[in-house]
């Protein structure tokens, strides 16, 4: 008999035998077939090199049934959002592909412990690549969130592709008002149908934390290290994603994590307090407008005054500068540095004409004081606004977008350098570079 899509098989070349899953080919692969290995990656074989394909397994059909859910008294009330990402997905071996698994029978069918943690519903906003992400789809997940808890939900998760997880959780963590309720971002970083995944883990320790916390706020949950005993319940407004795979790729800045979630136990240990508590909530949104301009501009070495002046007519700019003070090239010390004037001038246009300027800076770690060198002084007299905060660059294109959009311009300044979601660390210390 033939192998099928879905079939485990061994294939033999002249030089190599692998070992994996069978998938589809589409019409424009009918010269090689494709495995998908037990590492999870895909690779596809010429067939003009293959030796020998053997059956291992055949694939088991999947049953289509799905069993009725009942909901257990005592348990609260959680709600499952998903806009897309690779944590509540799986192969399917007809088509080849991962797809989406969204009801609340197939979330519980792949992570069976959420049955004794909480009364789940689940149902999809959107399924889309985190990177396609825009302000609207902020407005719209808030104004979910705020059905669900209205609805009686004791508390939200939010399934998110990774690489854009940070910039969704400051958003809803600016745009959702008077919220006391705990609204959590899961992402994973490896795919589900990979023996490494970290879907489980996170989204079951999000689940077990709404549960057994009194946590009200806006925050993140991610693998802790690469094993699976614990998930880091992370602040919404300074955290980043530092590494492109690891699993416990996010990392919080200049502060330390809320809490841990032992995976096996459920045991929850808070590292700091002052959150605040889950209650019956007054929530209300304060949306990012889509039609703001705000621009994210990454300052490099031979800088040109043209690159400044592209953002004529925005309504804000966050720069991601150098050092101490998010610096600028702004001074002309010889010849060469001419166009550092241009630069100045291009600077001190856009702030006359209306657009509010913000720096942050590329250490990431830190705090941005504009007031010990000349180049920093230089920078407020041209009217760029960000001293003495300590926001990530992401944080501050997010906040700065949601100021101009509910505030008068003037009002926005005043507030962009005032903490008002935890955005902004009273003290930084020691203990929380690379935390």
């Amino acid at each position: 008999m033939m192998p099928k899509p879905g079939d485990k098989v061994s294939v033999e070349t002249e030089r190599e035998k692998y070992e994996g899953t069978l998938l589809p080919s589409s019409e424009f692969e009918k010269d090689i077939i494709i495995l998908k290995l037990e590492n999870g990656y895909n690779i596809g074989i010429s067939k003009t090199r293959i030796k020998n394909i053997s059956l291992q397994e055949h694939r088991a059909t999947e049953k289509k049934e799905k069993g009725k859910i009942t909901q257990k008294k005592g348990l609260p009330k959680i709600s499952i959002l998903h806009t897309g990402g690779t944590i509540a997905s799986r192969v399917d071996y007809e088509t080849g592909g991962v797809i989406p698994r969204f009801s609340p029978e197939d979330l519980l069918g792949m992570f069976p412990e959420l049955k004794d943690t909480a009364n789940i519903s689940s149902r999809l906003i959107r399924s889309m690549f985190s990177e396609d992400m825009r302000f609207a789809h902020y407005n719209l997940l808030a104004k979910e969130i705020e059905k669900e808890i209205r609805s009686g939900a004791e508390g939200v998760i939010v399934t998110h592709g990774t690489d854009t997880l940070h910039y969704t959780s400051a958003a809803l963590a600016f745009i959702l008002e008077g919220l006391s309720a705990p609204v959590i971002l899961v992402g994973a970083q490896r795919s589900s149908d990979r023996g490494s995944t970290d879907a489980a883990a996170n989204l079951i320790s999000a689940a077990k934390f709404i549960a057994g916390s009194d946590f009200g706020e806006v925050a993140i949950c991610m693998h802790e290290n690469e094993s699976d005993d614990s998930c880091l319940i992370l602040p919404a407004m300074k955290t980043r994603k530092m590494h492109s795979t690891r699993r416990d790729a996010f990392r919080p800045i200049n502060t330390t994590a809320i809490a841990r979630v032992d995976y096996q136990s459920g045991k929850i240990s808070f590292f700091r307090k002052g959150y605040a508590l889950k209650r019956k909530s007054n929530i209300s949104l304060k949306p990012i407008k889509d039609s703001v301009k705000v621009g994210l501009l990454k300052i490099h070495t031979n800088m040109l005054s043209e690159e400044f002046r592209a953002y004529s007519g925005w309504d804000g700019l966050v720069v991601e500068g150098f050092g101490m003070a998010g610096n600028i090239p702004i001074n002309e010390i010889d010849n060469e540095t001419k166009e550092h004037s241009k630069v100045a001038d291009a600077i001190k246009s856009l702030v006359k004409n209306g657009t509010v300027v913000v720096a942050t800076s590329q250490t990431i770690y830190g705090r941005i004081n504009m007031n010990v060198y000349s180049t920093g002084r230089k920078m407020q007299e041209l009217g760029i606004l960000g001293n003495l905060a300590d926001m990530t660059a992401e944080t501050a294109f997010i906040k700065l977008a949601w100021l101009l959009s509910n505030y008068p311009k003037e009002k926005a300044k005043e507030l962009v350098t005032k903490n008002l979601r935890g955005e902004i660390s009273e003290r930084i210390e020691d203990r929380t570079f690379l935390a």
